[in-house]
Formats: structure tokens, sequence, C-alpha cells
């Protein structure tokens, strides 16, 4: 009997130890509780700090190849809420205060009128408007300057024919010309009686009193005068949500570049790059260089941008005489200095 009652005791007793061998195997017992053995907790990767990033804007503004050849000008980045940098690079002026002719860095300001206008929902001919699909492509903007109005603008007579007429050939394909707009403006939008007074009141009335511009001539693809520092708020306004436009960044987006894509025309962007062009604005998506920023560079070198993540925003501000014929070769030198302070802000790092 004793020998049995000794035996029976090893068997619970082993049977004892087992279980606790597996409660600690599965967590009981709190045999994985230690804090010394569980993992320390990993740090998201920090980026640069703000500091960091302005340094290395600024610096590129200043030495950088593509940048020095485009001084004097003005340049600052921002965010939803403020300009976060900038300054004027190779002189004392432009400063943020001086107002200057944009030219078609207008378009994204007329592609956000008309997207506030219809509340987010286009028609068919905006879309082919604002992506400069509608065939007309025949408007110099020089036979506007003197025109009173909207429709003065639109039926002004030219060195080649007259700023109405329609391309059939070019219905349905990327054409780059302010026909497009002026078409949308004059007929679908009624805004054909606007004087340079009056157009800038109704797009006032939908992209809001709280910045300046004006127009020098009654075209909605290249009029505007204003400074850059009215711009930024325009931009900032996109990227707080305050303009339904910024939803609609990147979208109806259409191939421009004639070497590349069957349904483009005429582009002013060297034919070294492919950018796709969207509601007023361009995307810069460029599969070896681009980086899918938005942007609307104007001839005479005023460039603003907002980045592919719709955080920050920035702007180039210079006004140099165009020489006519040349292919708009001054805004797209400013997109190229742009696109290197965008890098050197985004990776902190001098470009």
């Amino acid at each position: 009997m004793h020998a049995n009652d000794g035996i029976g005791t090893s068997v619970a007793l082993i049977a004892v130890i087992s279980l606790g061998a597996a409660l600690s195997g599965c967590g009981g017992g709190g045999g994985d509780e230690n804090p010394a053995l569980a993992p320390a907790p990993v740090s998201p990767p920090q980026g640069p700090t703000d500091q960091v990033r302005a340094q290395a804007a600024a610096q590129t503004a200043t030495n950088t190849a593509l940048c020095t050849a485009i001084q004097p000008f003005y340049w600052e980045i921002g965010d939803r809420n403020s300009m976060l940098t900038g300054g004027t690079s190779g002189g004392a002026t432009p400063t943020a205060i001086t107002s200057m002719a944009i030219a078609s860095s207008s378009k994204w300001m007329f592609g956000a009128y008309v997207v506030q206008l219809r509340n987010g929902s286009l028609t068919a001919n905006d879309i082919a408007a604002l992506t400069m699909f509608s065939g007309y492509t025949n408007l110099k903007p020089l036979s506007c300057q003197a025109s009173a109005t909207v429709d003065d603008c639109f039926t002004a007579n030219n060195i080649s024919g007259n700023n109405a007429d329609l391309d059939p050939a070019a219905v349905g394909k990327f054409h780059y010309n302010g026909g497009h707009f002026q078409w949308l403006a004059d007929t679908d939008l009624q805004l054909g009686t606007k004087t340079n007074a009056t157009l800038q009141t109704a797009m006032a009335a939908q992209l809001g009193m709280d910045f300046s511009f004006t127009f020098g001539s009654p075209q909605l693809a290249g009029g505007i005068h204003t400074t850059a520092q009215d711009y930024g708020f325009f931009l900032r306004k996109i990227l707080g949500n305050q303009l339904i436009i910024r939803d609609q960044l990147g979208t109806n987006a259409v191939c421009t570049n004639p070497l590349t894509c069957g349904l483009a025309l005429y582009t002013p962007i060297p034919s070294a790059e492919s950018w796709h062009y969207s509601l007023g604005h361009w995307v810069e998506d460029d599969p070896v260089v681009g980086d899918g920023a938005f942007s609307s560079a104007g001839a005479f070198g005023f460039y603003p941008w907002i980045d592919a993540a719709k955080t920050y925003y920035g702007i180039i501000a210079r006004q140099e005489n165009i020489v006519l014929g040349s292919n708009d070769p001054i805004g797209f030198a400013s997109a190229q200095c742009g696109r290197k302070i965008r890098k050197a802000w985004v990776t902190g790092t001098t470009q």
C-alpha cells in the first residue's frame, strides 16, 4: 500500500509539472510577461526638420545652376496654414508683394473657379475646355490687349485669322492654347460681357474675397496680375480644402506630348518630358524626372505648385519679357528650378 502510494504521488507530481510547462508555453503563468524580455517599441523614422528643409531649399535657390540661371526671383514654400520659408534669390526684388503679370498661372485660378461654380460637377464642355480638348486653338494673347470684354477678346481678329476659329481636327485632342478657356467663358459660363473689373468680381465671388488679383486683359487663360503673397493664399485655400478643386487635382488628366501620345497636337513642354494636363493645371508625372506635382507655369516665369501628396505648396515669382515664338522656355525654366527647390524641401538635402 505504501509503495503504491509513492507511485501515485510521483505520477501526480509529474502531471503537475507537465501542466505548468504547458501553461508556460501558452503564455499562462506569466512566464512571458517579464518587461525585460519584451521587444522594445520601434520609433517611426523621423524626416528632416523644417529648419533643415528650409536651409536646403534656400541653398538650392541661391546656388543651384538651374536656379542661378533665372535669378532674380522670389520663392516660397508653405503648407495649408502658412508660409514656412522663402526669400528673394539673386537680388533685392521681386518680393512677396511685387505685383506682376502671371500669364498662364491664371489658368489654375480659372480652373478652380469653374470647379467651384459647378460645385464639383463639371459638364462635358467644362472638361473639354479645361483639358484643352475643345478645338479652339487659335487665340493669340496679344490680340486681346485692347479688348474691353471677354467676348471682344474671344472674337478678335489676329495674325492667323480669328480667336474664335475652331479647328475640327483638334476636337478631342490636346492643343495648348487659351482659346479653350475663352470659348467656355464666353458661351457656357455667360461671362462674355464681363470687363476686367467685373470679371475679377465674378471670379472672386467663387474663389473668395480674401486675396487680391486683377485682370490686365479679359483673358481667362492668361490675363491675371497678382503677387506671390496673394497666389500663396489661393494655394493654401486649396490645400486647406476650402476650394473644391483640391479633390479634383489631377483628375480628367490627358497626355500632352505629341511624340508619345496620339491624342496630343501641341504642348509648350519640351518633348524630352511627358506631362499630363488636368483642369487648368499640369501634372508633372514624367516617368523619368517627374514627381507628380501639380503646377501652372506662366510664360513670364511665374511658377506655382502643389506637391503630389497635397501637403505643401510653392511659388517662384518673376516676370521676364517673353520672346515671341520661343515655345515658352521662360515658364519651363522656372519649373526646372522649382522642381529642385521642391526636392530640397522634401528631402532636406541641397540639390
